[in-house]
């Protein structure tokens, strides 16, 4: 090789190199984003947020809560979701997240939770349970693919 193209071999290796660094510290922090539409799930509840199914559920979900007899879809999740907001409001929660793994598009997440409900005849109810939810990597950020848990 002549030393121009070496020159030139090396400024390309150089380049690609720059390029792979600067993009591995801009890669995104898998487990933090997973956790933040985990906690948006449950804000968005707490707060009366009637959007939330369409935004953070896969179109192919499905769920299965301690309390269902059977996996629930997208369309059922929403209709169960709207019946609860009829019978009381979610007042207050905490999450424990346990563990969080990532793999490529799919993460599984485990975590703890305390909740608070009122009903609507003012009686609250507090609940101590436990959720593994899926999420996928979608072109829209993470979304729940499916998930199992509940009151304990």
């Amino acid at each position: 090789m002549k030393p121009n193209e070496v020159l030139k071999v090396v400024l390309t290796g150089v380049m690609c190199l720059s390029f792979a660094s600067a993009l591995a510290q801009e890669a995104p922090d898998d487990p933090a984003d997973v956790w933040s539409v985990i906690e948006d799930e449950w804000n968005a509840d707490e707060k009366g947020d009637k959007k939330w199914p369409d935004r953070l559920l896969s179109d192919d979900f499905t769920g299965w809560g301690k309390n269902s007899p059977a996996p629930r879809d997208k369309s059922s999740t929403k209709m169960w979701d709207r019946f609860n907001d009829q019978t009381g409001k979610a007042l207050a929660h905490e999450l424990y997240p346990l563990s969080i793994i990532v793999h490529d598009d799919v993460a599984v997440a485990h975590y703890l939770y305390s909740n608070a409900f009122q009903s609507k005849d003012g009686e609250i109810e507090m609940s101590n349970g436990r959720y593994t939810d899926v999420l996928v990597r979608t072109d829209d950020g993470w979304k729940f693919l499916a998930w199992h848990g509940g009151d304990d």
